[in-house]
């Protein structure tokens, strides 16, 4: 997995890229009551809001971390917000993305660089 600043992982499978929040991130926003994820077939750029997350401390937008389309959302999250606390790397990934060149990922901080950003 990669990781960026704004604390979302980032997880290649096959030849999407798979896009959710760290851990770190659901405990500091705390219980997840919302989640609003874009629409399928969108064109984003990098640092685009695309998913607003609500939780009971605060609201926040999940930023595009690449340039790409987004191809697949993970639905279930609309109904089950929680799950982004429950399993934030896991279940409660928020989009899949399609980039030209997944290169760009060599970019990202690895696991133990984020482990030394969050301190």
């Amino acid at each position: 997995m990669k990781y960026t600043e704004e604390h979302e992982w980032l997880r290649v499978e096959d030849d999407v890229v798979v896009v959710g929040i760290t851990e770190h991130a659901s405990t500091q926003l705390g219980d997840v009551v919302f989640v609003e994820l874009p629409e399928e077939g969108t064109t984003v750029s990098k640092d685009d809001e695309v998913v607003v997350i609500e939780s009971v401390k605060a609201a926040s937008d999940i930023l595009a971390p690449l340039d790409g389309e987004i191809v697949e959302v993970n639905t279930p999250l609309t109904d089950n917000p929680g799950l982004v606390n429950e399993d934030p790397t896991g279940d409660a990934w928020f989009f899949k993305m399609k980039v030209e060149d997944l290169s760009v990922l060599d970019e990202l901080m690895d696991e133990a660089a984020y482990n030394t950003f969050i301190g």
